[in-house]
């Protein structure tokens, strides 16, 4: 999916553009035991409740492709055999309407799901005709159906007793304890939009967290291995660049990588591709050649790189560097610099010891103190 097309379907989180009849699931308690049955609808509901629980499930759809958001692709094999993919269209094909197909979907989500207290599982489906659009941007009355099915998991809050002021009497009341549903730590819709038409053979799979892909959920409800989680993609980055580059791993070629990629982002944000940007194994070694490093550490480089992500893996930029920040750290000293004057610290080495040197550009405080410099 582009960030487009995630958009499109955002839009339909509104209760104007809603085409959701109910929202089913089950409430969880702290044994993994089904307390209760949801079944909300929304069309005839209170409407401030209806338009938070659209919001709900279109957290489920927030943050960005490749970080909080993740493609899952099932093989051919799997579409055709697989109990996993079998059970997701019959969710989508029977509308949520089958308590069998739904229990059976539950207790797979409560065999994978460890949270320390109560959850929820939340279930819509959501019927879009998506009109036609042209190449000069117009729409038109054709359409075609994208039928899909969105998915949340939602921690319980138990909120303690409290008092509550009341406006009536201008007196305080005491507010008992209630059941708070806090926002999904997990979630996905079934089939993809890509092309802005279904696609079975994926799905968007939505993690809140980024240290944890909840890879027994993935591998239970999809039956493939969870993404490797945004921080541990730049922990590894960084790991495949110290060890391949070894002694030509210095300040001038990190600041030269870090310089390259975030260009890379910004040409990329200017230049409205719906696609989105990705660093693959070829940029690696483009942008280490053009750092001036040996072509023996590049091509060690390049095959840490397949091993620590797999062969024809594609990484999000903001996964692997900080483009709006950049830190120099050691045991004693953090420098932190804006990422357009990177230029201005390099490094040097006297007598044997070394140096981070910073060049000044205007005037400099000591705890709001400015100070002067000797000529």
């Amino acid at each position: 999916m582009t960030e487009r097309e995630l958009r499109e379907i955002k839009r339909r989180f509104r209760p104007e553009r809603s085409n959701i009849p109910r929202i089913v699931g089950c409430f969880v308690n702290g044994n993994g035991q089904i307390v209760s049955k949801i079944s909300q609808t929304l069309a005839l509901g209170d409407s401030a409740v209806t338009e938070m629980l659209l919001k709900v499930m279109k957290k489920t759809l927030s943050g960005s492709l490749g970080t909080n958001l993740t493609d899952v692709c099932f093989t051919t094999k799997q579409v055709s055999e697989s109990v996993e993919h079998r059970l997701l269209m019959r969710l989508r094909d029977t509308e949520l309407k089958d308590a069998d197909v739904l229990d059976e979907f539950y207790n797979k989500v409560i065999e994978c799901v460890k949270f320390e207290g109560n959850f929820v599982i939340l279930l819509a489906n959501d019927v879009y005709d998506v009109p036609k659009k042209h190449s000069d941007g117009e729409s038109d009355d054709s359409y075609t159906q994208f039928s899909y099915v969105i998915c949340a998991v939602c921690p319980i809050k138990e909120s303690a007793e409290a008092l509550a002021f009341r406006e009536a009497d201008s007196l305080f009341h005491s507010a008992a304890a209630t059941s708070l549903l806090s926002s999904p730590e997990i979630g996905f819709m079934f089939p993809a939009f890509d092309d802005r038409a279904s696609n079975i053979y994926g799905a968007l799979y939505y993690t809140k967290s980024l240290s944890d892909s909840h890879p027994s959920f993935t591998e239970k409800i999809f039956g493939t291995e969870a993404p490797m989680p945004p921080k541990a993609q730049k922990a590894t980055f960084s790991e495949v660049l110290t060890e391949a580059l070894s002694d030509e791993c210095s300040y001038e070629v990190v600041r030269s990588v870090h310089a390259q990629i975030a260009e890379m982002v910004e040409a990329h944000k200017e230049s409205h591709d719906p696609e989105p940007l990705t660093v693959t194994k070829s940029t690696v070694k483009s942008v280490l050649e053009y750092s001036g490093v040996a072509e023996e550490a590049i091509e060690k480089a390049c095959n840490a790189f397949d091993e620590s992500f797999g062969k024809n893996a594609a990484l999000t930029p903001k996964n692997i560097i900080t483009t709006n920040k950049y830190e120099v750290t050691m045991p004693e000293v953090s420098v932190k610099i804006s990422p357009e004057h990177r230029d201005a610290l390099s490094t040097e080495t006297r007598n044997g010891e070394h140096y981070l040197m910073i060049r000044v550009t205007g005037p400099v405080e000591v705890n709001g103190i400015s100070i002067a410099f000797e000529e």
